[in-house]
């Protein structure tokens, strides 16, 4: 059964967030909020936590994970970023955008997409995502809580209608979507705010010179 805290959304309580720490250094996953979908996570860094989360999301090996960062600057040790990226990058952080770039040897290969050697980094603009990645001192893992269809590809629900599930799924109230994932999940995290479901735009900007929106969501390129 997962342990919920609940937290102040603009000013959440440091001890609540050490305790919500603690757990992630000890290898649990999370449900909890961030500027776009509530959304499945861990420590970066820990290995059996990671292997975890793709089994809850049933997700292959070579699906690549993203990630939430603190800063830009966090986010160019885990990524190489080139000039145009930065100047390109540095408008649109903190915000609702995943940056596709290719991977410093700090990411753990069991995040990375193996044939590209690319991962997908955000900056959330949200201050309980923020406080947890800044006290933690590592990135999160970021993977939505919704089974979209896209996901439902790799779930196996047996005799489960898959347009049905992802229905209800999708458009839970939250504490129904609290209950949902209590037994699935070490901890859940709760700063007040409404459930809700929008997605990152999500910017490849491994050809920096030619940055593709691969999916365009909540995030706008001024």
């Amino acid at each position: 059964m997962a342990t919920l805290h609940r937290l102040h959304p603009d000013n959440p309580q440091p001890r609540t967030i050490a305790q919500i720490v603690s757990a992630l250094r000890g290898g649990a996953i999370m449900l909890y909020p961030t500027d776009t979908v509530y959304a499945i996570g861990c420590d970066l860094m820990s290995k059996t936590a990671v292997q975890r989360v793709r089994q809850l999301k049933q997700m292959s090996n070579d699906k690549p994970l993203t990630f939430l960062c603190s800063s830009l600057s966090n986010i160019s040790e885990y990524a190489n970023v080139s000039d145009v990226n930065y100047r390109t990058m540095r408008s649109l952080v903190p915000g609702a955008f995943t940056f596709i770039l290719p991977a410093t040897k700090l990411v753990p290969k069991l995040v990375l997409n193996p044939k590209r050697k690319t991962t997908g980094i955000r900056v959330p603009d949200h201050r309980v995502s923020q406080a947890i990645i800044e006290a933690l001192g590592n990135p999160i893992i970021s993977t939505s809580a919704n089974l979209k269809e896209d996901d439902l590809e790799e779930q196996d629900f047996g005799d489960l209608d898959k347009e049905h599930h992802q229905r209800d799924v999708e458009n839970l109230p939250k504490m129904e979507l609290f209950d949902y994932f209590e037994k699935l999940v070490d901890v859940i995290v709760d700063d007040g705010s409404d459930y809700h479901y929008e997605v990152s735009t999500i910017l490849d900007l491994t050809d920096g010179l030619n940055p593709q929106i691969l999916r365009q969501g909540l995030g706008k390129i001024p």
